[in-house]
């Protein structure tokens, strides 16, 4: 077997990230053929397709597929026209039933096998209320070289390929994809992409540039609350331009008037991330709201909100439960950002202390706890990359009886894990959207710790990605 090469092998089971297994017997002394396996992309159990190798190593190959000759009982016809370009939903084609049973999959196995975890248990994933329409916040990207769907090759006379909004092409941060409709945000958030891309197209509006660093037009971003409906557009720049902007809110609002507020983050910075180094508020108050369970929280446009709303209930609930309170507790919540977990479980504890890193979230949870007259609850800035006993000490808090974090996808500094090791805390409720970094984690922490359960919420239907919430108690 070498690279090119073309085969025709059956899937047999499922990798994380969309591949697909096939196993190959070889001819050849040197490998291990019990082990040896072939990583096929998109490819799903049950399909027999003709493949290419694209890689080959001593113990496995990756491969694409060329041709499915039978396709898998668990694929579906993809919704979206734009999928198999778009990144965003790669699982689009693959039935509900059969996501779920392969995220189940994915945390027992990475439990088991990557952290060697026993005797602990495992609960049955909770699927997504909505599968489609689910998300509260979209952003996308204006770029100057427009990625061709296939049809549109042909005709690129009439496209302009040098202006486009929409999503970057995996891979290719300097291309995106035009998108004009986007099956995972509501039907008004798709009537504001669409509008915005005519207006500042019939402008003759500059676009940035990530080569040359010029240009107006950087990312759209748009939220709209699952329960309180409240709408927010959020229009990134690289500079001021209050006449252009005005004009372009005062015909959004007039063309989608239940729009909340509309607010220009504007930045220099080459990173691309769509975030302002400041913020003109258009139009409304700067901000939208939306609820969890019984509580009321003000989201503004840089702060985090979970994006599946009514699926971060059951997420808070799975959280509260394996936390078992009694009202009597001091509660530590790292990674708090603007405070909604907090606030969610204040009436259980006693106390509950929130530390988050970046300041606006905790100027954001510090209102959220006035919104809800919350009184147990206080927030702190805390660098959780360096240790914060210092900070705890200086300010003579309280040592907590449970902690719970919800840190990025990259998971916690090992400073953050040694502090919590010193706290010594009863409970630990762990909340992931990477199951790989959480196990690394609580392995760091065992075994001073046992893991004691472990239940998947699906926060994101038709991607790879699964939050992950994790219970362990003080051996």
């Amino acid at each position: 077997m070498k690279v090119k090469d073309i085969l025709e092998v059956g899937i047999t089971s499922y990798a994380f990230e969309g591949k697909g297994i096939a196993r190959v017997n070889l001819d050849d002394p040197e490998q291990d053929l019990q082990n040896f396996v072939i990583f096929v992309e998109k490819g799903y159990p049950g399909d027999l397709a003709r493949i290419q190798i694209t890689k080959k190593k001593k113990n496995y190959a990756n491969a694409q597929i060329l041709e499915i000759l039978t396709p898998s009982s668990e694929r579906i016809t993809p919704k979206c026209k734009f999928f198999g370009t778009c990144g965003g939903c790669k699982q689009q084609d693959m039935d509900y039933s059969a996501q779920l049973k392969y995220k189940q999959l994915q945390v027992t196995e990475t439990f088991t096998q990557l952290g060697g975890f026993e005797n602990f248990r495992i609960e049955e994933i909770v699927p997504s209320k909505e599968t489609f329409f689910y998300r509260n916040k979209m952003e996308f990207s204006f770029g100057d070289r427009r990625w061709l769907l296939k049809e549109e090759i042909d005709i690129p006379a009439l496209i302009r390929t040098d202006y486009a909004l929409g999503l970057h092409v995996p891979g290719r941060f300097d291309r995106v994809l035009n998108i004009d409709e986007c099956f995972l945000q509501s039907h008004k958030s798709n009537g504001i992409l669409n509008f915005t891309y005519k207006f500042f197209l019939d402008k003759q509006t500059t676009v940035y540039s990530t080569k040359t660093h010029t240009g107006f037009l950087r990312n759209l971003a748009i939220r709209h609350s699952y329960n309180t409906k409240d709408l927010m557009v959020n229009l990134v720049t690289s500079e001021e331009n209050s006449s252009l902007l005005e004009e372009y809110t005062d015909k959004l609002i007039k063309l989608f008037p239940s729009i909340t507020t509309v607010v220009n983050n504007i930045t220099a910075s080459k990173s691309g991330v769509a975030v302002g180094e400041r913020e003109v508020v258009l139009y409304g108050e700067g901000f939208i709201y939306d609820t969890i369970g019984n509580y009321k929280f003000r989201i503004s446009a840089n702060s985090f909100f979970q994006t599946n709303t009514s699926q971060a209930l059951k997420l808070y609930d799975t959280a509260l439960n394996f936390a078992d309170l009694s009202g009597n507790e001091i509660l530590y919540d790292l990674y708090s950002g603007a405070g909604t977990i907090a606030v969610y479980m204040s009436s259980f504890t006693k106390e509950i202390h929130g530390f988050e890193s970046v300041l606006e979230s905790v100027k954001n949870a510090e209102q959220n706890v006035i919104i809800n007259s919350v009184n147990n609850v206080t927030s702190h800035n805390v660098d959780l990359y360096k240790s914060f006993l210092p900070y705890i000490t200086q300010n003579n808090l309280p040592k907590p009886d449970v902690v719970v974090v919800d840190p990025p996808r990259n998971g916690m500094h090992t400073n953050t894990i040694d502090d919590i090791l010193q706290l010594a805390p009863s409970k630990i409720v762990y909340i992931s959207c990477n199951p790989a970094t959480q196990v690394r984690d609580i392995t760091l922490m065992t075994p001073k710790y046992k893991l004691v359960k472990i239940k998947p919420v699906d926060m994101f239907p038709h991607t790879y990605h699964i939050e992950n919430v994790a219970l362990l108690i003080k051996t």
